[in-house]
């Protein structure tokens, strides 16, 4: 008999590829209608960013078509993003249910670019998303945002506490030390009024319902660093690197950092792989060399998200204010990000429910 029963009974041996455990016992089927030969349910995903989304509706459609009676399986398919553990030591932000930290040894290799449109990817496949600059003293991030001019606003909570409104541009919500200051004010701050402003842009921010909050580190490893992993409970860690020894080198001493604060690396992302001429689309450069993302992540035990190409327009992107995901979505750096944004994605959803 076709019902509601035998529709997950069937479906129960189809497993959720990362977490691999059962699609049913996950609750992730959900109302599940059958119309004569047709049956029609909800797949509920651990995140929009879902990099083998069409493999697990694909499996679903081919094991329930197995049913006696059944022409036409429709899936619809939705996301709940989990809630990051809590830490019984660090205070978690109202509304946000996952942190990432981008974070690079040295300056220099794209962390911000990478940081950026790895914000505007989930935003793009459906997740609600914040960017945090907390590169307090070289904040870039309105600018590659296209919020140079941006007008944030201070309003008062019930308490009389100052609440600043983010900026928002291409699916983002956003602060930064740049909304703060004028375009060429050094900002000379000793360690703990680096600390104050940190915790007030994580709690003191109108963020609202997030599914992550991806924060955008200054280089190496220093007061920054430290305040965030003493402060909120993170999903993880990014680290960008540039293929070349000197910026490799840094790159293990960020990483070991976050190991020693008991945050997760969620993996190494190596930029400017290897550089595209415009001219010569077909003709790719190791301009920095080539392999050390790969070995460094072999060595360390960690995973390699990606490798970015070196794009011109990357650059002409993160100077007009258009990230590359929006300004060319198809180009190779473009894809690139997207799939890395998808890999940090899983991941994160995988140290949530295990």
């Amino acid at each position: 008999m076709l019902d509601r029963d035998s529709v997950l009974e069937v479906l129960r041996p189809v497993q959720d590829p990362e977490l691999q455990k059962s699609l049913v016992e996950l609750n992730m089927i959900r109302n599940v209608e059958i119309e004569g030969s047709k049956v029609r349910f909800t797949l509920v995903l651990t995140t929009p960013a879902c990099p083998l989304r069409e493999f697990i509706v694909e499996d679903c459609q081919k094991a329930v078509k197995q049913l006696s009676g059944v022409e036409t399986v429709e899936v619809d398919v939705t996301a709940e993003t989990p809630q990051q553990k809590s830490l019984p030591d660090r205070q978690g932000v109202d509304g946000v249910k996952n942190i990432i930290a981008v974070s690079s040894g040295k300056g220099g290799v794209g962390k911000s670019t990478v940081a950026v449109n790895l914000a505007v990817s989930l935003a793009q496949a459906g997740a609600k998303v914040g960017l945090l600059d907390a590169d307090i003293y070289g904040p870039n991030a309105p600018t590659m945002l296209g919020l140079t001019g941006a007008q944030v606003q201070v309003q008062k909570d019930g308490q009389g506490q100052d609440i600043l409104e983010p900026a928002f541009n291409h699916g983002i919500k956003m602060v930064s030390m740049g909304f703060l200051i004028n375009p060429d004010q050094p900002v000379i701050w000793r360690g703990p009024m680096l600390n104050g402003i940190i915790r007030q842009f994580l709690y003191q921010v109108n963020w609202g319902a997030l599914d992550y909050l991806v924060i955008d580190l200054p280089p190496g490893t220093g007061d920054a660093q430290l305040t965030l992993a003493q402060a909120v409970p993170m999903s993880g860690a990014v680290i960008v690197t540039t293929p070349q020894t000197v910026s490799l080198l840094d790159a293990r001493r960020g990483l070991k950092m976050f190991e020693q604060l008991g945050v997760k690396v969620l993996g190494i992302v190596e930029n400017m792989s290897y550089f595209i001429p415009p001219d010569l689309p077909d003709r790719s450069y190791d301009i920095f060399g080539s392999g050390g993302g790969e070995k460094t992540a072999q060595e360390l035990q960690v995973p390699l998200l990606g490798c970015v190409p070196l794009e011109v327009p990357v650059r002409e992107g993160g100077d007009r204010g258009i990230p590359i995901v929006v300004a060319q979505p198809d180009s190779a750096s473009a894809q690139a990000l997207r799939a890395i944004a998808q890999q940090v994605a899983a991941k994160v959803s995988i140290a949530a429910l295990t």
